[in-house]
């Protein structure tokens, strides 16, 4: 069974078993507008909760994308480079941008469930 986190920088997290999938949520996507380009990290990279992970850039700006844990990056998304809109067609779902290994599954509690993360952007 997966269960999905929220950061307050709008990326969601959703783990199954000892592998979590990542990307931006749909309010940051709709806040960003139209995705042209999506800068993926390497697999195999290790990041750390905060680093900066992705770049995605738009035609109104470049943003950051941040790791919501630590972990090991072991998967990207390979069809955001010829379609990078995906994201802001599917945000949660085939717009997704990384998968990973977590190496510390206790920083998952410091994140918002859906309901927390929505009051947040209420």
């Amino acid at each position: 069974m997966s269960k999905t986190y929220f950061t307050a920088d709008h990326e969601w997290i959703r783990v199954e078993g000892g592998t979590a999938t990542v990307g931006i949520t749909d309010y940051a996507q709709e806040q960003l507008g139209d995705l042209v380009f999506v800068e993926l990290p390497e697999a195999g990279k290790a990041v750390k909760k905060g680093d900066s992970a992705v770049v995605v850039e738009s035609v109104k700006a470049a943003s950051d994308v941040y790791a919501p844990v630590d972990g090991e990056i072991t998967e990207v998304n390979e069809a955001l480079k010829s379609d990078p809109a995906l994201v802001n067609t599917a945000p949660t779902g085939e717009g997704w941008l990384w998968k990973m290994k977590l190496t510390d599954e206790g920083q998952l509690s410091g994140l918002m469930d859906e309901a927390a993360y929505k009051a947040t952007i209420a």
